[in-house]
């Protein structure tokens, strides 16, 4: 049986315009074709920019594309992220792409566990049962229990950057995004990582990645897609 199609990106283009250079253009991709499927993690493989952050950021509609589309299987229907309305990026959010990058962001105070939390609570999951499952993930990250109750903030790069892992990892997505989300991870842990896209993908999810650890690399990828950087005008 093949694959179903989960992403598709169709002639995609982004120039970012430098205000502060007097409007001057920096073209950073051009003509990206790639067609993810599920179960597979594809690992964007090339020197520093190449573009490779921003094609993830474009994919999650942080970033306007400047040319082509963003096909998302959504809800039983194919969706162009580039031209979808803000309510419809929250809901393909909610409940199909999955994002982690290599900083944690989250409000300040709140405690780690509820952090973790979060995402079930936002697709139905009673609040004990996300507490629990949320306990689990972060046990087998390794993060003390001790932390638990606190805030995130002060913790060191590498414990941040497993409660960001066990953020966006705990809710079932379909379409996962991750931005070198290993970088600050001993073997130990990046081990927990490679189990957990194993599940992932296992379970169906598509994963798209920035791996520049290549023992993590040829861990997790099915297949490389390069990148190039693009010479100036």
């Amino acid at each position: 049986m093949t694959a179903a199609l989960m992403l598709e990106l169709r002639d995609l283009g982004k120039t970012f315009e430098l205000h502060q250079q007097h409007g001057a253009h920096l073209e950073v991709l051009r003509d990206v074709n790639l067609c993810l499927h599920e179960g597979e993690c594809v690992v964007l493989a090339g020197p520093s920019g190449a573009g490779k952050s921003t094609l993830l950021r474009v994919i999650y509609a942080n970033y306007r594309l400047s040319l082509g589309a963003v096909y998302v299987r959504h809800a039983g229907r194919w969706l162009d992220l580039a031209r979808a309305t803000p309510h419809e990026v929250i809901d393909v959010r909610r409940h199909t792409l999955g994002y982690v990058s290599q900083f944690l962001r989250v409000i300040p105070r709140v405690p780690t566990l509820d952090i973790v939390a979060e995402p079930l609570l936002h697709i139905g999951v009673n609040a004990q049962e996300a507490r629990d499952r949320a306990a689990a993930m972060l046990r087998r990250l390794n993060i003390p229990k001790r932390l638990w109750p606190l805030p995130p903030g002060t913790f060191s790069g590498g414990e941040q950057q497993r409660v960001n892992i066990a953020r966006g990892l705990i809710a079932p997505r379909p379409i996962l995004l991750l931005d070198e989300p290993t970088a600050s991870l001993d073997a130990g842990n990046r081990a927990v990582v490679a189990e957990l896209l194993a599940e992932a993908r296992a379970a169906g999810s598509a994963v798209l990645g920035i791996f520049h650890d290549e023992s993590m690399r040829d861990q997790v990828a099915t297949r490389l897609f390069p990148m190039q950087a693009l010479e100036a005008a």
